[in-house]
């Protein structure tokens, strides 16, 4: 079956993770001459809606890393939103300079387990939400050239795949993420999956990483939220329509009410700056990132 779609699908908070989706798919879309064509499911809206692929899609689907995962609210959103008929995917993790952990294999095994045919994964760096410091500038020139590359390689062997094999698709496993194929009789080809790509990472996938205090301790700021100076807000409602949880209201700026998933992007799109953690565990978690991951961490590709 010929491929005639590209979909470059994210949750991207910040922006970073849909930069380098559409980076991915762009490139894909120059090597295998296709239309691409863009999904949000950031907001609490775009998530109300469900997608499904056939075997004429290429699903480039891509989330942040928190806590060495998916993020943990957003994870029931992807499990039902996203269905596929044997469709070609390629999974892609971005962490923030620290690292994927399971991440990628969980989104890789996500994917399996419902119809799609994973060919290819890629965990790529980029600026943590928490601080500039981490990741600062990331992706960069070299990332981009290394992205772009993985890109060109990714599209051939799916380019190569649609013409020879045909492309089989999971099933959700009892009890919780899992692949295997739908009808014992088709065999995906050898050259895909979780297996054949060798991710890095646990399968089953692991418990989310434990956040650390500068001094080593665990850090817990589960239920921490930013703060709001009264002062400087001007009700614009900025943050309110980048919150990806809804979690504050349109009508008051400075109450913020549902849970807090700590992406940052309230903090980064006001105009007045004048959203800020005060948490105490938070801001030594900030402390030991700025600490021990401002080196260079490397992306990673599986094809």
């Amino acid at each position: 079956m010929k491929i005639k779609r590209i979909w470059a699908a994210s949750f991207s908070p910040t922006g970073g993770t849909k930069h380098i989706v559409s980076l991915l798919a762009e490139e894909m879309g120059k090597c295998l001459a296709l239309p691409v064509h863009k999904i949000s499911f950031t907001l609490p809206d775009e998530r109300k809606k469900n997608y499904t692929f056939t075997e004429e899609d290429l699903l480039i689907l891509g989330t942040p890393v928190y806590a060495g995962r998916i993020p943990n609210k957003i994870l029931p959103d992807v499990d039902q939103s996203f269905e596929g008929k044997r469709t070609p995917a390629v999974a892609v993790s971005v962490f923030g300079n620290r690292n994927y952990d399971d991440g990628l294999m969980e989104l890789a095994l996500l994917l399996e387990s419902h119809g799609f045919h994973v060919a290819a994964a890629a965990a790529a760096a980029a600026r943590h939400a928490f601080s500039d410091d981490i990741g600062a500038g990331r992706p960069d020139q070299q990332d981009e050239e290394e992205l772009r590359a993985f890109a060109r390689q990714a599209a051939e062997k799916i380019k190569e795949l649609s013409g020879k094999e045909k492309i089989v698709g999971g099933k959700k496993a009892a009890g919780g993420i899992g692949c295997g194929p739908e009808d014992s009789s088709e065999q995906p080809p050898a050259s895909c999956g979780v297996s054949a790509l060798k991710i890095a990472g646990h399968n089953p996938v692991g418990p989310y990483y434990t956040p650390l205090r500068a001094d080593g301790k665990p850090a817990k700021f589960l239920k921490a939220k930013p703060v709001t100076d009264a002062d400087r807000c001007i009700q614009c409602g900025t943050c309110a329509s980048v919150c990806p949880m809804g979690s504050i209201r349109r009508d008051d700026c400075l109450a913020v009410e549902g849970i807090c998933i700590k992406c940052q992007a309230c903090i980064r799109a006001c105009p007045a700056q004048a959203k800020y953690f005060t948490d105490e565990d938070f801001l030594s978690h900030k402390e030991m990132l700025k600490n021990n991951y401002t080196r260079r961490a490397e992306n990673a590709f599986f094809l």
